[in-house]
């Protein structure tokens, strides 16, 4: 519970929450949101940049050893996810870009950062982990729009994949992800010498997105569409979302026959969605008023996962440290042994 509070109040989640507000009183309007949307396109070919140039080959090449477990977290993430989003959106509880937005965060890939972290802390198989996060989130970046246009891009819905979307996706993600990852021979010492700095540029790309996006959506009556119920509601629908895919993949993990390590991995990996990769891709594919109502679900989300994933991560590590204190005797069976 501890770490669920400290969760809450981590420095990254209180930005967002004040990003947030800082939009939705001064929100850049006139000649000021050209500027920031240009400042938000630098610091997105910046993010992606860096996080090439953080990906090892090493992990690259150690995901196809644990195939089973890959496979079993990418078509959690990029199967299971998307059709319990349309499953949940196709209820008469939310409309318009916050159920877009809904629908939209089923698509992600999955986090690198916490999802390691967390499957570390559940002495899970970090190893596996460090693969699998990093395949789900290089390949959201062609597979979340591809999903997209199969998903969202018919009659009504609110976003769709032009010739525009493709080469912006290409020069704004793709393209500087791959520069990134081919300099690291040159970059990678740097990268893990600054990992302040990296983090630092990481957290400030995603906030200055952030505001970008909630600008627009504030000028665009955002506050004036959503009621405090529909957020009420929208929080409700997140906690639901979660619940659910933590269930199916602790299920999935036990069907699947993988041991508990394994299991972990799955857990953990399949169950997130990435802010990182999701805020910039959102700004992409949707009209730019929309973009903040579209990535609301998401930030809440976000929260909501790192949260339950903090509680669930120190549970299995206490049940991991009363495992190891148990002792084996003669006949076989574990016993807890007496402290004088």
């Amino acid at each position: 519970m501890l770490r669920a509070l400290i969760a809450v109040f981590e420095p990254f989640v209180l930005a967002l929450v004040g990003t947030m507000l800082l939009a939705s009183f001064l929100p850049a309007r006139g000649m000021a949101a050209p500027v920031f949307e240009s400042l938000t396109t630098a610091g997105i070919v910046l993010l992606f940049f860096l996080h090439g140039a953080k990906l090892s080959r090493e992990a690259i090449l150690g995901g196809a050893r644990n195939w089973r477990l890959h496979l079993a977290v990418l078509a959690t993430t990029f199967v299971l996810f998307p059709l319990l989003g349309l499953a949940f959106v196709s209820l008469p509880i939310l409309e318009g870009p916050i159920a877009a937005g809904l629908l939209f965060l089923t698509l992600l890939p999955s986090t690198v950062q916490s999802s390691i972290a967390f499957t570390a802390i559940a002495r899970g198989n970090v190893a596996a982990a460090v693969c699998s996060a990093s395949f789900s989130n290089l390949l959201g970046i062609i597979v979340t729009p591809a999903l997209v246009a199969i998903v969202m891009s018919r009659p009504g819905a609110s976003a769709s994949i032009s010739i525009d979307s493709v080469q912006a996706i290409a020069l704004e993600l793709l393209l500087p992800f791959l520069l990134g990852h081919a300099l690291r021979p040159w970059l990678g010492s740097f990268v893990s010498r600054h990992k302040k700095l990296v983090s630092i540029v990481d957290r400030g790309s995603i906030l200055l997105v952030v505001y970008t996006a909630f600008s627009a959506a504030v000028v665009g009556g955002l506050w004036q569409r959503l009621s405090g119920e529909s957020l009420i509601l929208l929080l409700a629908v997140c906690c639901a979302l979660l619940a659910a895919i933590l269930l199916l993949t602790r299920a999935a993990g036990r069907l699947l026959g993988f041991n508990r390590e394994d299991s972990i991995v799955l857990l953990f990996c399949g169950s997130k969605k990435s802010l990182a990769t999701g805020v910039p891709i959102a700004g992409l594919l949707f009209p730019p008023a929309q973009v903040g109502a579209v990535i609301l679900p998401l930030m809440i989300f976000h929260q909501i996962q790192l949260i339950a994933c903090a509680v669930i991560a120190r549970r299995y590590a206490e049940k991991a440290e009363n495992g190891e204190s148990l002792v084996s005797r003669p006949d076989g069976t574990m016993v807890r042994p007496v402290r004088r």
